[in-house]
């Protein structure tokens, strides 16, 4: 065989033998999406597992979807009384979808996903990382959603009603370029319009309203390696909050912990290795019947093939609920 059809056979073959390139940037997606939801353990290891002091595994899936190459990415959520997921995007889209119970209300699927662009203030597609970075979502009262974004460092309310979204109040503060408000929540004891904004490299967390702005509160104690990615406020003042850190050797760990309102930590639930984990950056708290708080932890892929999309329920009954054992 002369040399140059060899070569252009072995081109063929190779290109055949291949899988097709996935993009990785922005497409025109959706809105509708089928969601695939592959159910993970708690511990692969030991399937046995069921808890983690007093949190209890209420189930995890893993997301995937063949319908659009953007379901990554995503770094926050919030989830509605009635199961509904609302979700931002590191690429700058909202994804929205059914959470699906069983009979004990353990987390067994999610269907009706939607995908659908965020836009800016001039009511355009956010058009490039710089601009579309979103990583905090919070829903107010009123059913507008405020999103934080990085690079560009700014919080938009979207109305509930539709439209173009405007510019909310912020913190005054030196944000890193890749490193800003990862923690974003509605705060609904301190009002309607009152939110908590916290920063992912100091650990400052902000008391915000629409109305007067931000001003400083508590810091987040945390170690040089773990970074705040989530807020979540609770009743009787306490705060939920998600640190994550990751490095080569030990991979990622993430620690959800709740704290009351001097700061002193409540309970903790650390993941690592050999326990299911990824990189988790949303948070979201249902309250559950007799005190109990159902937490919804989301990861973030970072449209890596070596991570994945988890969406992971447990079940947390404070100590003072749990019955005391008999002598």
């Amino acid at each position: 065989m002369k040399t140059w059809l060899w070569i252009a056979y072995v081109l063929a073959v190779s290109a055949c033998a291949q899988p097709p390139a996935t993009p990785v940037g922005p497409v025109a997606a959706g809105p509708a999406i089928t969601l695939t939801s592959d159910p993970v353990p708690l511990n692969a290891d030991n399937p046995q597992q069921t808890a983690i002091g007093a949190f209890a595994y209420a189930g995890g899936l893993h997301l995937t979807s063949r319908d659009t190459t953007q379901l990554h990415g995503l770094s926050d959520l919030r989830v509605a009384a009635n199961g509904q997921i609302h979700a931002v995007t590191d690429e700058g889209s909202l994804f929205t979808a059914r959470l699906v119970l069983d009979s004990k209300g353990r987390l067994v699927g999610a269907a009706d996903g939607a995908l659908t662009p965020l836009t800016g203030t001039d009511g355009q597609v956010l058009p490039s990382k710089q601009e579309s970075d979103a990583e905090g979502l919070a829903m107010l009262a009123s059913g507008d959603r405020l999103v934080s974004l990085e690079r560009h460092h700014r919080i938009l309310l979207y109305p509930a009603k539709g439209g173009p979204p405007r510019e909310a109040p912020l913190p005054e503060a030196n944000f890193p370029d890749n490193g800003g408000m990862e923690g974003l929540s509605e705060d609904p004891a301190r009002g309607a319009d009152a939110y908590l904004v916290g920063g992912e490299v100091s650990g400052q967390t902000w008391s915000c309203t629409l109305a007067k702005g931000c001003t400083p509160g508590r810091i987040i104690p945390k170690t040089d390696d773990f970074g705040l990615v989530a807020l979540a406020p609770l009743s009787g003042d306490r705060l939920a909050y998600l640190l994550r850190s990751w490095d080569p050797l030990r991979g990622s760990r993430v620690s959800l912990i709740i704290a009351d309102k001097l700061g002193q930590v409540v309970d903790q639930l650390d993941l690592q290795r050999p326990l299911t984990v990824d990189n988790f950056e949303g948070l979201a708290a249902v309250p559950g019947k007799s005190g109990t708080i159902r937490f919804y932890l989301l990861a973030d892929d970072n449209f890596s093939p070596a991570e994945r999309t988890l969406l992971l329920a447990f079940d947390w009954t404070p100590q003072a609920l749990k019955p005391t054992p008999a002598p």
